[in-house]
């Protein structure tokens, strides 16, 4: 029984060359976004269990290295070619010599992999979807159907995904979603949304909101937007909150929004509500970047910095209406729906961090928001 449960299809072992004064340098990894995941559950003190399919020697080398930064390996062994890759620092700019993205799971092996996933899920309190290699290894529906099998089980499911992978989770039903306003506008779910002003590329808060309220209308129970070096956005039933987490320099930028993701989730594996817990992440998440390992950072550094994070509730220009005012409609770049959602997990005991001393901050754009109903109980 572990805190944490990952779906980490296939995870990559990354050979790094740096240069060092005595020499080269070679460093000798897991990766991947449910390793970093891992990583910092850990680093935080959450035990994880990692349900993944490893192949060939460089799975083999794989579960030695996630076993000893104390990650409990569930997986599947099988002959082939995994995915890895070779990357050289020493110019101090990453230069690709060789990536292997891995092949694609057979049906067999995806199917002992859904058994291992539901398996150790209903033994730990947040089970986390993560991205494979390579967006060929498994089919996109894949996450829809775990995400509905864990819900209907009673877990609670947690994804940072995009594209094809986040709408199908999304139509499973989610505790938690994280993405970023680049993702959503790449993958067309802003609508008519755009940039804040001519030459400013970053999506205006209303556009992103209006698609953070249609993600949880169809299905998302909580949802955060992270928006590069601004503070992030987080929409859960008590309306639409801005966290900002102190802003540090950077050494490296890659890992942060897996770390502030595996932040969260190690906070709700603790009990806190979501908006405590994403403070924790947010900690976590801008720690990160100080640091050249990816999913890294101390536990210690990472709970002072929480008390430094601040939390601002947001309201639309038009102020809160009351209970059964419409939300309105998703962008139009959102696709339509092909299952219904129902029985969707209760919220509970999501008790606000902190209360603004100013009072809400009104939410500017071209799409204002409105409110939404009271939240109906569980079936």
């Amino acid at each position: 029984m572990t805190d944490v449960t990952i779906f980490a299809p296939s995870p990559i072992l990354t050979v790094t060359v740096e240069d060092h004064p005595a020499g080269d340098e070679i460093h000798v990894h897991a990766g991947g976004q449910g390793v970093w995941q891992a990583r910092m559950l850990r680093r935080l003190g959450s035990t994880v269990t990692m349900c993944c399919v490893l192949s060939g020697e460089t799975g083999a080398v794989l579960r030695h290295l996630l076993e000893d930064e104390g990650v409990t390996v569930d997986a599947i062994e099988r002959a082939g070619r995994g995915a890895a890759y070779l990357h050289d620092r020493r110019s101090g700019e990453r230069r690709s010599v060789a990536e292997e993205p891995g092949e694609p799971l057979g049906r067999h092996d995806l199917d002992e992999l859904y058994g291992r996933v539901l398996r150790s899920a209903l033994d730990s309190s947040v089970t986390i979807l993560s991205g494979p290699a390579d967006a060929s290894a498994l089919p996109p529906d894949t996450y829809r159907r775990l995400a509905a099998d864990l819900r209907a089980a009673g877990t609670a499911v947690a994804a940072d995904l995009a594209g094809e992978r986040l709408v199908a989770a999304v139509d499973g039903g989610l505790r938690l979603l994280k993405v970023s306003d680049e993702e959503l506008l790449a993958d067309g779910l802003l609508g008519t949304g755009r940039a804040r002003s001519e030459g400013d590329e970053r999506p205006e808060v209303g556009a992103v909101a209006a698609a953070m309220r249609a993600l949880r209308d169809r299905g998302a129970q909580t949802v955060i937007v992270t928006r590069s070096s601004e503070p992030l956005l987080l929409l859960d039933e008590q309306g639409l909150v801005e966290v900002a987490p102190p802003k540090l320099e950077a050494a490296d930028p890659r890992g942060a929004g897996d770390s502030l993701f595996a932040g969260t989730v190690s906070g709700l594996a603790r009990g806190e509500s979501i908006r405590q817990a994403v403070t924790l992440g947010a900690a976590a998440g801008a720690l990160n970047v100080t640091r050249h390992g990816l999913g890294s950072g101390d536990a210690e550094a990472v709970e002072r910095l929480r008390r430094t994070v601040a939390v601002r509730e947001l309201v639309d220009a038009a102020g809160s209406p009351g209970p059964g005012v419409a939300a309105p409609p998703p962008p139009s770049g959102f696709p339509p729906a092909d299952r219904p959602v129902s029985g969707r997990v209760s919220p509970e005991g999501l008790a606000s961090l902190a209360v603004p001393a100013t009072g809400p901050v009104p939410v500017t754009g071209p799409a204002p928001l409105v409110g939404e109903p009271e939240p109906e109980p569980a079936p």
